[in-house]
């Protein structure tokens, strides 16, 4: 499994990915997170491959717009994070979240700490950012369908 920065040429790659309905409502799909980051200088489009295969996709975010996240003016926050269907429960997006924190610390040295948002009815997500590390300091955020935990890893 390796990451890197999205390239344009992925893109066709990434419209094809599929999410269960129930997986839909809690993270944006890759066509639509990309064209934010497009409109959007401090958004980071991330690629997880597996294999030499396209399987996953998320977004580190920094800047302003994330001080509802973490008051941090070192902090980043990872967003629509998501893995194409047929490659789930492979723990692909388990060793990527595991990974993560040396993956930031060497593209963007000055970050020293990790945040996200799950709502609290995702409870894989929830199991998947504890046992990648992320910690509830307690923190709690009205999301666009209903309340979110605010889970953080100091780097």
């Amino acid at each position: 499994m390796k990451m890197r920065q999205y390239r344009n040429e992925d893109y066709p790659r990434l419209a094809q990915f599929k999410l269960p309905e129930e997986q839909k409502r809690f993270t944006a799909l890759p066509e639509k997170a990309i064209k934010e980051c497009i409109a959007d200088p401090n958004r980071y489009p991330i690629v997880i491959e597996w294999n030499d295969d396209l399987v996953g996709f998320f977004v580190l975010h920094i800047g302003d717009e994330i001080r509802n996240f973490t008051l941090n003016d070192r902090g980043m926050l990872i967003r629509a994070l998501s893995i194409h269907y047929p490659h789930q429960r492979k723990g692909i997006a388990l060793k990527a979240m595991k990974g993560l924190p040396v993956y930031v610390t060497e593209i963007f040295p000055s970050i020293n700490e990790l945040v996200l948002a799950v709502n609290v009815k995702n409870e894989a997500a929830q199991i998947l950012y504890k046992k990648a590390g992320f910690i509830d300091k307690g923190f709690r955020r009205e999301g666009r369908i209903g309340l979110q935990y605010m889970l953080h890893y100091d780097l």
